[in-house]
């Protein structure tokens, strides 16, 4: 395929958006041809002079770009790839793909029928720690349970930033999708049913949306597992962070450092040491092996992983990656959490 450089456009300049621009501007496979935003917010350096623009529709008749990035609300996730894909583009979608099944299947429908290369962003994915948290969590063999979780005590901008996320998508589907994606990847069994529950915390979001949620799922292999996700000002720090794979054979675990805050956007992926535990045990009754602690220094932070995550947008284009796995992944993760928030709004088990 052509080394020349691909036009990206990209919409929504938010905290991913903005990370997802810089990742463009920093490799020489991409140029930057347009940025689309609804309002016009102080540029760092390296996109300084890139003007931005109001209209996506607008910008991709004009532009043509190779690939759209979109990282705009969730709730414009589906119609923007759709759209692009439909124009001859490739598609990065920031998670969640969609705010339904219905639309997530459209997407993925549409990438099969144009040829198009549609990467959904599961940050984590390309994270060299998890990576290995999954390969770990494998090697011991199910059935697994899983506790994840990821609360954020957030203020100010953050908070705001929340609400608005809030407007469409609740925490346990905008930030499930993540955590039920490794479930999903250790485990590689169907998910059976998931039981969601909410609770409204906090009278500056609608009467119908909550700010802490929690999900259970039980999976075709006979794995379980929870996540829990919760934002706003009255956010507990305590156990915020929660990285937690038992089976019979033992336990993998991230150890998060003690003083570190849940509304930092770097803690989210640094795994700061991973915990091995083997189960198993001597006549004596003693285990037999210590366990294990892989300290994961000079891991990449938030950046670096958007930038990772670019490349490998990259690779997938000019390599022809077959992208079926992913986007069925993609999928199943946010039917997963979609049916937990269904769970958590009619107070019943939802089987999948």
């Amino acid at each position: 395929m052509s080394t020349q450089p691909l036009k990206v456009l990209v919409a929504g300049l938010g905290n991913m958006g903005l990370s997802h621009a810089l990742a463009y501007a920093a490799n020489p496979g991409f140029e930057i041809v347009g940025l689309v935003n609804r309002s016009k917010p102080v540029l760092p350096e390296p996109l300084a002079g890139h003007e931005i623009l109001s209209s996506f529709d607008g910008a991709l008749a004009e532009l043509k770009p190779d690939l759209c990035s979109i990282n705009t609300y969730s709730d414009s996730h589906a119609a923007f790839a759709i759209k692009a894909m439909e124009a001859g583009c490739h598609v990065f979608v920031e998670k969640p793909l969609a705010t339904t099944v219905a639309d997530a299947e459209r997407v993925v429908a549409c990438a099969r029928a144009n040829g198009r290369k549609l990467v959904v962003g599961y940050i984590l994915r390309h994270h060299p720690s998890w990576i290995k948290l999954i390969s770990l969590a494998r090697e011991l063999g199910g059935p697994y349970v899983f506790r994840m979780n990821l609360n954020q005590q957030s203020s100010g901008k953050t908070w705001d930033t929340h609400k608005a996320l809030m407007q469409t998508t609740p925490p346990i589907v905008d930030c499930g999708v993540h955590y039920v994606d490794v479930m999903c990847q250790i485990t590689d069994a169907k998910p059976v049913s998931v039981r969601g529950m909410g609770l409204r915390l906090s009278d500056e979001i609608a009467p119908d949306m909550y700010n802490y949620g929690h999900l259970q799922v039980t999976f075709e292999d006979g794995s379980v597992g929870w996540y829990e996700a919760g934002w706003g000002p009255m956010i507990s720090e305590t156990a915020f962070f929660v990285k937690d794979v038992m089976s019979p054979k033992g336990c993998v675990s991230i150890v998060m450092d003690p003083n570190a805050k849940s509304d930092d956007i770097d803690t989210h992926t640094k795994t700061s040491t991973i915990r091995l535990h083997k189960a198993q045990t001597g006549p004596d009754g003693k285990f037999i092996e210590p366990d294990r602690f892989l300290t994961m220094e000079g891991e990449p932070g938030h950046q670096e992983l958007c930038d990772r995550e670019q490349a490998y947008v990259l690779k997938a284009i000019r390599e022809d990656i077959d992208l079926n796995r992913h986007m069925t992944d993609a999928v199943q993760s946010l039917r997963i959490c979609l049916a937990a928030d269904e769970s958590a709004r009619t107070g019943r088990m939802v089987d999948l």
